[in-house]
């Protein structure tokens, strides 16, 4: 509802300003028409420092600008009161705020009726996130991307409470690249376990490979309990041990020497070149290996809540040449060029972008030193170079190509599709037609997203590259307290440390499937010695609930350019910011309902009929506070979205959470004997738990039954 306003305040002062000092449609777009929130609520429940942006254009004081405008907006509110519906009156204040004065009473029975601004528009938006390796499990690093891009695609979805846009959610694999490549590197030349169906020399071809992942499955099926018969589990340890091989650690010599390494190095270099080439018994494997973590991936990510429309593997990309059109269309619009002399003679360079992420041409004899390599010399393109022509395709301005589309995994609601180099499924959609891009990719992919921008303005992509937005994030680590919890021996150096690096390659980690078990043993421990009266089953759900929550909030409620210590005891806590936190406070709303035997429904449909003339004097304000919370959700999710930033909403859930607690202890809404009163207790009681319970679930969070 105060988004309503807030559009409703902008439009008529556009108008104002237009017609009392002529500024145009143009110049309007240069005036900041920001809305805030003043100190306390005695000043006014908006502020608008417009007459402050206007000052210098106009040559008055901001003061003057100010009294006009409050004189303008007070006229029209006393002409027609439906102008600006819930605006009572305009001051000014300071040195030229405009403080805009609710109604009260109408505020609130719109909010009751659940009147809120539309959330959404046209154009598809692209949001790709996850994009882990397929070479071993998940961990608790790329847990902060799936849920940053989960929530963010949640924001911008239509649902029952926005119109939302249309959207689609990808997680790129890159299933041709080196991490999948160690591994079959390890499969071949490592020793491995003990295998009943499958010998070690079978595990260097693709049947062989086949026969030990199904052996694994017939024992991760049999004994649930241990992961470590899981595909990603069994390749996260052979992962670390391949790693030890290239550089000798665990060779029998201290040392192995320089010949050995060169030797092992080009067998990666080769079983690398091997997978890139396709069609082979080297990239039957790896597509084997590759597509059975993906698979668990899924999985994982499913426990989270975490779902996708379609994946797009590397192996297409190259298979399809996507590049070769790409290259293409660089060279015809000046982008790229053969690199003569210097360093980088003979290979395709761009130079990096600039300032405004756009290419510095230069006219100069010299080579450009600082160019962006995109073709090596050797004739093998770089990541950047692939990048490109991927994201060329998502803004549909690839021609003529495009992915085949086939069938890879059915979630309740949807089918999850994955890119093939053969024909497309006939029910199959397309993806790459985006109007805008979300990339959650952390901060250490800064220069290559850059340079994917400055390629698309190069070639006049202009507004592609306006609508391209690098999600960026920081790393997630682990405090010393939660690594002692998991196991891990510390030395007094690194109990000291604020926090100790995840590391897949050395195999340091936690990974993501045995942190949410270990969170929802915890959970699960408080649920049992709670409600020993509800079912196991039941009490499992909730326990599920709470870590699930706890762990999703956990990851929101930072801003995306922080780094995240994980420690259980603070996410599970129940004070503090936390997830439940919020959902206990939920769960404290809806035992209000239950005792009163009556619904949030039956409440809220009550404030039509009653007085609440109350609310407009002193006594009134504290319960006007929490309907004034509850009525800045959507003012909320349009910050998120505008600013790509998800800790908003998580901070809104939880400043309503504290909210709404503050006015359960100061009200005994049960008790009440006044009949008026004790409705609109029970109202605001209501109006609380139902936007409670709507921005947790736009975090991907669920209000469980009891805590």
């Amino acid at each position: 509802m105060i988004r309503t306003i807030q559009i409703a305040l902008q439009g008529r002062i556009q108008a104002i300003l237009l017609a009392k000092y002529g500024i145009t449609s143009a110049q309007l777009g240069a005036v900041q028409l920001t809305v805030e929130q003043p100190p306390i609520i005695a000043l006014g429940e908006l502020a608008l420092p417009v007459a402050f942006e206007l000052a210098k254009r106009l040559r008055k004081a901001p003061r003057l600008i100010a009294t006009e405008l409050a004189a303008e907006l007070n006229a029209l509110i006393a002409s027609d009161p439906t102008a600006l519906a819930g605006v009572a009156s305009v001051e000014v204040a300071g040195a030229g705020y405009l403080n805009i004065r609710l109604d009260r009473v109408a505020a609130v029975r719109a909010v009751a009726r659940d009147e809120h601004a539309e959330i959404g528009g046209d154009g598809f938006r692209l949001v790709e996130h996850t994009s882990i390796n397929p070479n071993k499990a998940a961990h608790i690093g790329h847990l902060r991307n799936a849920i940053l891009g989960d929530t963010f695609q949640r924001l911008l979805r239509p649902d029952g409470y926005k119109r939302g846009y249309p959207v689609g959610v990808q997680n790129y694999i890159d299933n041709t690249g080196v991490q999948v490549a160690d591994v079959v590197v390890g499969l071949a030349y490592l020793p491995q376990d003990t295998f009943s169906t499958v010998t070690e020399q079978e595990l260097k071809t693709a049947q062989g490979v086949k026969k030990m992942i199904d052996e694994l499955a017939v024992r991760a099926k049999t004994n649930p309990a241990d992961r470590h018969n899981l595909i990603d589990y069994y390749c996260w340890n052979l992962y670390a041990r391949v790693s030890d091989w290239y550089a000798g650690i665990g060779d029998n010599a201290f040392e192995i020497d320089e010949k050995l390494r060169a030797e092992r190095k080009q067998i990666r270099l080769d079983t690398l070149h091997a997978l890139e080439t396709g069609g082979n018994e080297t990239a039957a494997i790896a597509e084997l290996i590759s597509t059975a973590v993906l698979r668990r991936h899924l999985e994982t990510m499913q426990r989270l809540g975490i779902e996708y429309d379609f994946l797009p593997r590397e192996s297409e990309i190259l298979s399809l040449h996507f590049w070769d059109a790409a290259r293409t269309l660089m060279l015809e619009r000046g982008v790229l060029y053969e690199e003569t002399a210097g360093k980088n003679k003979g290979c395709l360079v761009m130079r990096r972008a600039g300032p405004a992420q756009g290419i510095a041409v230069e006219d100069s004899s010299l080579p450009d030193e600082d160019a962006k390599v995109i073709v090596r010399s050797n004739g093998t393109v770089t990541y950047v170079g692939k990048d490109i022509a991927y994201h060329l395709w998502k803004f549909g301005l690839l021609p003529g190509k495009d992915f085949g589309y086939t069938r890879f995994h059915e979630y309740p609601t949807h089918t999850c599709w994955i890119s093939t180099a053969e024909a497309s499924d006939a029910a199959a959609p397309t993806f790459g037609r985006a109007d805008a891009i979300y990339n959650v990719i952390d901060s250490r992919q800064n220069d290559p997203q850059n340079n994917v921008v400055a390629a698309l303005r190069g070639m006049g992509f202009t507004e592609a590259a306006d609508h391209y937005t690098h999600f960026s994030y920081e790393m997630v680590a682990m405090t010393p307290r939660c690594a002692e919890e998991l196991g891990y021996t510390l030395s007094d150096a690194d109990k000291a440390r604020p926090f100790i690096e995840v590391s897949g390659r050395k195999g340091y980690g936690v990974k993501a499937d045995d942190l949410l078990d270990k969170l929802i043993a915890a959970a699960q421990a408080e649920v049992d010695a709670r409600h020993p009266e509800i079912g196991a089953e039941e009490r499992t759900r909730i326990a599920t609930q709470i870590a699930v929550g706890a762990l999703r909030y956990f990851m929101l409620r930072f801003t995306r350019n922080t780094v995240i210590a994980f420690d259980f005891k603070d996410a599970l806590s129940f004070e503090g910011e936390t997830g439940p936190y919020i959902q206990y406070a939920i769960v404290r709303a809806a035992n209000i309902f239950r005792k009163a035997e009556t619904t949030e429904e039956d409440a809220l449909r009550a404030v039509a009929g009653l007085d609440l003339s109350t609310l407009v004097g002193e006594e009134g304000t504290s319960l006007w506070e929490t309907w004034l919370l509850a009525a800045r959700l959507t003012a909320a999710i349009e910050q998120a979205i505008a600013t790509a930033e998800p800790a908003h909403l998580a901070r809104y859930a939880f400043q309503l959470a504290q909210q709404f607690n503050n006015f359960y202890h100061r009200y005994h809404i049960l008790t009440e004997t006044d009949a008026t009163r004790r409705a609109l207790l029970m109202a605001t009681a209501a109006v609380a738990r139902r936007e409670m319970v709507r921005a947790l679930g736009l975090l991907g969070i669920e209000a469980p039954p009891v805590m």
